[in-house]
C-alpha cells in the first residue's frame, strides 16, 4: 500500500512537472505570436505612412510647379 502511495506521488510530481512545462511552452508561443502580430502591423503602419508621405511629397511639387508657371505667365503678360 506504500509503494502504491509513493508511486501515485512520483507520478503525480511527474505529471505537475510536465504540465508546468507545457504551459511555460504555451506562455512563450503566445509571447512569439503576439511579438510577430506587433512587427508586422508596424510594419505594415511604416508602408503606408511612406506611401502617403510619397503622395504627398508628389502632389506639392506639382502644385507648386503649376502655380510658379501660373505666376511666370502672369507675369510675363503685357
Amino acid at each position: 500500500m506504500r509503494q502504491s502511495i509513493d508511486e501515485f506521488e512520483l507520478e503525480f510530481a511527474q505529471e505537475s512537472a510536465l504540465e508546468r512545462h507545457h504551459r511555460a511552452q504555451l506562455r512563450q508561443r503566445a509571447a512569439n505570436r503576439s511579438r510577430a502580430r506587433f512587427i508586422h502591423s508596424s510594419e505594415k503602419r511604416g508602408n503606408v505612412g511612406f506611401g502617403v508621405l510619397l503622395i504627398a511629397l508628389t502632389l506639392t511639387v506639382i502644385v507648386v510647379t503649376a502655380v510658379m508657371f501660373e505666376t511666370l505667365a502672369w507675369l510675363l503678360t503685357p
